[in-house]
């Protein structure tokens, strides 16, 4: 039987690819189990004490934690196409001030989007004076499908996402790193049904099997063309 040299060769690229590829992605899916391991740990343990004191987001994503302070409403965001139970809507992003001087973003949680105006944002109280609540700090309050800037000519609190590091230099504020997905309820008519942060580590399965699947497949018609190939070649003093 003989081989061609360059489809040969092009196969077993195609083949070393896709193998790759596929130990990429079950290697992702453990890193995600492990991820879920140390969240539902995170979950488990008491609420740790957010202060005005740095802390590296590395540190404290995904952990439980607590905050004694005030909002301030002034400097509210509402982060637009949110849905919850398939009907549109925000979330609801407000800066909180530490009782020692500090700051952190709050997402307090969703409200329904107006369908006759989109940019009429329905009530919702906001707590005065100073008050303690709890939630799970992450790296931010949710992203969304974007293009362009995002956000509202005619109300400009109105955005599609919102980064922490540029809100901080927007705002002036000294903001921690991540912002706090807020689990405690103060009346204040938002929804908190928070989606779990799974980490669809069953996609990485599928994809690992995929790209394992069309290096299987290279396989097979390499070795089907090679027969084919060796059948058409004249026979040795033909």
């Amino acid at each position: 039987m003989k081989f061609r040299l360059i489809p040969a060769l092009l196969i077993l690229v195609v083949m070393a690819v896709t193998v790759r590829l596929g130990f990429w992605q079950l290697d992702r899916a453990h890193q995600k189990e492990a991820l879920e391991v140390n969240i539902m740990q995170f979950e488990n343990a008491p609420a740790q004490a957010v202060s005005a004191a740095p802390v590296e987001l590395k540190d404290i994503e995904f952990h439980r934690v607590k905050a004694r302070g005030s909002f301030v409403a002034d400097k509210v965001v509402y982060l637009d196409n949110r849905p919850y139970n398939d009907q549109p809507g925000f979330y609801v992003v407000m800066p909180f001030k530490l009782s020692d001087g500090g700051y952190v973003l709050v997402n307090r949680g969703w409200l329904p989007r107006n369908m006759n105006n989109r940019e009429t944002i329905a009530p919702y109280t906001t707590p005065q004076g100073e008050i303690e609540i709890e939630g799970i700090a992450r790296a931010d309050a949710s992203r969304a499908y974007e293009l362009g800037q995002g956000g509202s000519a005619a109300h400009q609190s109105i955005r599609q996402n919102l980064d922490v590091t540029a809100y901080a230099a927007e705002t002036g504020l000294p903001l921690q790193p991540f912002v706090i997905q807020q689990s405690s309820d103060d009346g204040d008519k938002l929804v908190r049904d928070w989606p779990a942060p799974t980490s669809g580590v069953e996609r990485n399965y599928g994809y690992m099997f995929q790209w394992w699947g069309m290096a299987a497949a290279a396989l097979v018609f390499g070795l089907y063309a090679a027969r084919r190939a060796g059948k058409k070649a004249p026979a040795p003093g033909a």
